[in-house]
């Protein structure tokens, strides 16, 4: 949104032509070494990609039969000057970069996560490799049938001829928009986001039908989203706990930096926890970590929840005292304690028999419960440290006395 702003007002009219001449560059670098460094390999071969279009688009715009010699001095040129003119591409170009672009972020995007120094990110460079070959010979080559196949209209509608896209290339992009939605609704990630937003500006920069300024910032732009996608997932990361979903504890640190004078702090154990996993398992303990944070995720009163470590959570509650969060805590506690968590049977099918046996629905019921303690900051010299401390210990003394209960 603010790159349409800014290239359709006159917020940067004097400066576009330089900034295509460095945008491009800027982002692949960028998007190539961040990829790299957080082995984020589709992010690296997505660049790429985008790069490469924007380049082929740009500088293959002479026809082919013009000598080597004037080939690379345009070439040259281009790299040292740019303007906010727009430049008649070559149809060639334009139809097969219009057609392979959509279709590899749309592969991209499904694809799983690998490094690059792998077989498998050997061939998927390979295939970019196989394209730009493909895409120089169809250059080289205009009289080759797949040339006239590109851009033939396979529908007559007045509305798809209004647009520069050959119809193969709107097919392709409709795949792809699809397929991002797809990835995006089963994963739900920042990164499927980014390539949205990445086919998006590409579509953008494609509609104009022309090379210059305007279509090179619109294909950097498209990397700069998956840039910043990136960066989003590596805090992401970092700050929260994969596993329950709520914030971490490294989360928790800075929240503490961030609070006034007057604040409480809860701590919180799930009972009998070791007892449970050496009993049913990890992965059932894992569930249980799941639900009790689901519960926690909903607490009223303006309290926060994190993820302290192993069967441990803190709720913060900003701005209240210990009297004033108690209420919330208990009622936390309650709702945890009535949540009865159900075990499935070990012999119980992954998908639901048309007639279940006594065994296959068998199921046990059994109940978690939290042991609190709470701890108040009400303005006098204190470290945050000291008050988690307390609240600490205050945890330790709901346990000793009987669990399932709130101490202050």
């Amino acid at each position: 949104m603010a790159v349409i702003i800014m290239l359709h007002t006159d917020l940067l009219a004097k400066s576009i032509s330089a900034l295509a001449l460095v945008f491009p560059y800027a982002v692949a670098g960028a998007g190539i070494l961040l990829g790299w460094r957080f082995n984020r390999g589709r992010v690296v071969l997505a660049v790429l990609v985008l790069f490469l279009a924007d380049r082929a688009l740009v500088h293959l715009t002479i026809s082919p039969t013009v000598s080597i010699l004037d080939r690379v001095v345009n070439t040259f040129m281009h790299l040292f000057k740019a303007s906010r003119a727009t430049t008649e591409v070559n149809p060639v170009i334009y139809n097969a970069v219009a057609f392979l672009l959509p279709l590899n972020l749309a592969t991209l995007s499904l694809v799983k996560e690998q490094r690059l120094i792998t077989m498998s990110g050997i061939r998927r460079f390979g295939l970019i490799l196989l394209q730009i070959i493909t895409v120089v010979v169809l250059y080289r080559n205009p009289q080759l049938a797949i040339n006239s196949y590109l851009k033939t209209a396979f529908v007559d509608s007045e509305l798809l001829s209004r647009s520069p896209l050959p119809q193969l290339a709107l097919l392709a992009f409709g795949i792809a928009f699809l397929v991002i939605l797809f990835s995006f609704f089963l994963r739900r990630s920042t990164m499927e986001s980014g390539f949205f937003w990445a086919l998006v500006s590409s579509f953008t920069a494609l509609t104009l039908g022309k090379t210059g300024s305007l279509s090179t910032i619109y294909f950097s732009t498209a990397g700069l989203v998956l840039i910043a996608a990136v960066i989003e997932t590596s805090h992401s990361m970092a700050f929260l706990d994969e596993l329950t979903g709520l914030p971490a504890r490294r989360a928790l640190n800075e929240k503490l930096l961030q609070l006034g004078n007057r604040y409480s702090v809860a701590m919180l154990d799930i009972d009998f926890f070791k007892k449970f996993n050496d009993s049913y398992g990890h992965d059932v303990g894992d569930q249980v970590l799941h639900m009790v944070a689901t519960k926690l995720a909903g607490v009223n009163g303006g309290g926060k929840a994190f993820r302290y470590g192993g069967e441990e959570f803190a709720v913060i509650f900003p701005g209240k005292s210990v009297e004033e969060a108690i209420p919330y805590l208990e009622r936390l506690r309650g709702i945890i304690e009535e949540s009865a968590f159900t075990i499935r049977s070990k012999h119980r099918p992954d998908s639901k028999p048309n007639n279940p046996g006594p065994d296959e629905g068998s199921r046990e019921k059994v109940m978690i419960t939290v042991s609190i303690g709470v701890a108040g900051h009400n303005g006098d010299h204190i470290r945050a440290e000291e008050v988690m401390k307390a609240a600490d210990e205050a945890l330790y003394r709901a346990k000793e006395a009987g669990r399932n209960r709130i101490s202050t």
